[in-house]
Protein backbone atom coordinates (compact mmCIF):
# COMPACT_ATOMS: atom_id res chain seq x y z
CA UNK A 1 0.00 0.00 0.00
CA UNK A 2 1.06 3.35 -0.86
CA UNK A 3 1.85 5.80 1.79
CA UNK A 4 -0.27 9.19 0.42
CA UNK A 5 1.97 11.60 2.94
CA UNK A 6 4.58 11.62 5.14
CA UNK A 7 4.77 14.50 7.66
CA UNK A 8 7.75 15.71 9.17
CA UNK A 9 6.41 15.74 13.32
CA UNK A 10 7.54 18.77 13.97
CA UNK A 11 5.75 20.76 11.37
CA UNK A 12 2.16 21.73 12.53
CA UNK A 13 -1.10 19.08 11.47
CA UNK A 14 -3.44 20.78 9.41
CA UNK A 15 -6.51 18.67 10.06
CA UNK A 16 -8.57 17.14 7.06
CA UNK A 17 -12.21 17.06 7.07
CA UNK A 18 -12.97 12.56 7.19
CA UNK A 19 -16.57 12.52 6.66
CA UNK A 20 -17.63 9.31 8.58
CA UNK A 21 -20.20 8.23 6.40
CA UNK A 22 -18.39 8.21 2.98
CA UNK A 23 -15.45 5.58 3.21
CA UNK A 24 -12.09 6.18 1.40
CA UNK A 25 -12.31 3.88 -2.05
CA UNK A 26 -8.46 3.23 -1.31
CA UNK A 27 -9.38 1.49 2.06
CA UNK A 28 -10.88 -1.80 2.42
CA UNK A 29 -14.27 -1.96 4.32
CA UNK A 30 -12.10 -3.16 7.27
CA UNK A 31 -9.98 -0.14 7.50
CA UNK A 32 -13.09 2.04 6.89
CA UNK A 33 -14.77 0.45 9.73
CA UNK A 34 -11.91 0.74 12.25
CA UNK A 35 -11.28 4.64 11.16
CA UNK A 36 -14.02 6.38 10.95
CA UNK A 37 -16.44 3.55 13.13
CA UNK A 38 -14.21 3.04 16.00
CA UNK A 39 -13.92 -0.92 14.81
CA UNK A 40 -11.62 -3.35 16.39
CA UNK A 41 -10.01 -5.90 14.16
CA UNK A 42 -9.35 -9.36 15.22
CA UNK A 43 -6.61 -10.16 17.81
CA UNK A 44 -3.50 -11.56 16.76
CA UNK A 45 -4.84 -11.39 12.82
CA UNK A 46 -1.96 -8.24 11.89
CA UNK A 47 0.64 -9.10 10.20
CA UNK A 48 2.44 -6.23 11.73
CA UNK A 49 2.28 -8.08 15.19
CA UNK A 50 5.60 -9.82 13.75
CA UNK A 51 7.33 -6.71 12.01
CA UNK A 52 10.89 -6.67 13.64
CA UNK A 53 12.53 -4.43 11.22
CA UNK A 54 13.86 -0.90 11.78
CA UNK A 55 11.31 1.75 10.40
CA UNK A 56 8.71 3.60 11.03
CA UNK A 57 4.47 3.39 11.24
CA UNK A 58 2.26 5.59 9.50
CA UNK A 59 -1.68 6.26 9.35
CA UNK A 60 -3.48 4.43 6.66
CA UNK A 61 -5.77 6.81 6.13
CA UNK A 62 -3.40 10.33 5.61
CA UNK A 63 0.10 9.17 6.18
CA UNK A 64 1.01 10.54 9.18
CA UNK A 65 3.91 9.01 11.08
CA UNK A 66 2.52 7.60 14.47
CA UNK A 67 4.93 5.31 15.69
CA UNK A 68 9.14 5.33 15.36
CA UNK A 69 9.76 0.81 15.19
CA UNK A 70 12.27 1.32 18.27
CA UNK A 71 8.90 1.94 20.21
CA UNK A 72 7.11 -1.26 19.61
CA UNK A 73 6.98 -4.05 21.94
CA UNK A 74 5.01 -7.51 21.96
CA UNK A 75 2.30 -6.83 24.40
CA UNK A 76 0.70 -10.03 23.85
CA UNK A 77 -2.43 -8.56 23.94
CA UNK A 78 -2.78 -9.29 19.72
CA UNK A 79 -2.36 -6.24 18.45
CA UNK A 80 0.57 -4.20 17.37
CA UNK A 81 1.70 -2.29 20.76
CA UNK A 82 4.08 0.65 21.42
CA UNK A 83 5.37 2.50 24.91
CA UNK A 84 5.50 5.88 22.94
CA UNK A 85 3.64 7.60 19.79
CA UNK A 86 5.25 10.76 18.26
CA UNK A 87 4.85 13.66 19.87
CA UNK A 88 1.66 15.16 18.99
CA UNK A 89 -0.08 13.10 16.60
CA UNK A 90 -3.00 11.99 18.74
CA UNK A 91 -5.98 13.16 19.97
CA UNK A 92 -7.31 11.20 22.67
CA UNK A 93 -11.14 10.40 24.22
CA UNK A 94 -13.05 8.39 26.85
CA UNK A 95 -14.50 5.57 25.67
CA UNK A 96 -17.08 3.44 27.66
CA UNK A 97 -18.14 1.02 24.84
CA UNK A 98 -17.20 -2.07 26.43
CA UNK A 99 -18.85 -0.77 30.11
CA UNK A 100 -15.90 0.46 31.71
CA UNK A 101 -13.81 3.57 30.77
CA UNK A 102 -10.83 3.49 28.59
CA UNK A 103 -8.74 6.15 26.64
CA UNK A 104 -9.20 5.39 22.72
CA UNK A 105 -6.50 7.81 20.31
CA UNK A 106 -7.53 9.16 17.10
CA UNK A 107 -4.91 10.48 14.54
CA UNK A 108 -5.03 14.10 14.65
CA UNK A 109 -4.69 15.09 10.90
CA UNK A 110 -7.50 12.82 9.55
CA UNK A 111 -9.21 11.88 12.69
CA UNK A 112 -9.22 8.01 12.00
CA UNK A 113 -9.61 6.07 15.42
CA UNK A 114 -6.37 3.66 15.90
CA UNK A 115 -7.40 1.50 19.44
CA UNK A 116 -6.47 2.38 23.16
CA UNK A 117 -4.19 3.49 25.17
CA UNK A 118 -3.57 1.31 28.42
CA UNK A 119 -1.04 1.80 31.58
CA UNK A 120 0.11 -1.60 31.50
CA UNK A 121 3.43 -0.60 29.10
CA UNK A 122 6.93 -1.58 29.95
CA UNK A 123 9.40 1.45 30.46
CA UNK A 124 9.85 4.12 29.89
CA UNK A 125 6.51 5.49 29.97
CA UNK A 126 4.58 2.51 31.26
CA UNK A 127 1.65 3.14 28.43
CA UNK A 128 0.87 0.65 26.00
CA UNK A 129 -1.20 2.13 22.40
CA UNK A 130 -2.42 -0.99 21.37
CA UNK A 131 -3.55 -0.30 17.50
CA UNK A 132 -5.52 -1.85 15.17
CA UNK A 133 -3.01 -3.26 12.82
CA UNK A 134 -4.96 -2.64 9.32
CA UNK A 135 -4.73 0.96 10.40
CA UNK A 136 -0.69 1.18 9.63
CA UNK A 137 1.59 0.77 6.76
CA UNK A 138 5.11 0.03 7.51
CA UNK A 139 7.63 2.11 6.09
CA UNK A 140 11.12 0.18 6.50
CA UNK A 141 14.05 2.27 7.23
CA UNK A 142 16.42 2.32 4.01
Amino acid sequence: MEIKEILDPTESINKLKMSKKNWDPDLTPEQNYILKQEGTEAPGSSTLNNEKREGSYHCVGCGTKLFDSKTKYESGSGWPSFFESIPGVFEEKTDMHIGYQRTEYHCKKCGGHHGHIFDDGPEPTGKRYCNNGVCLVFKPKS
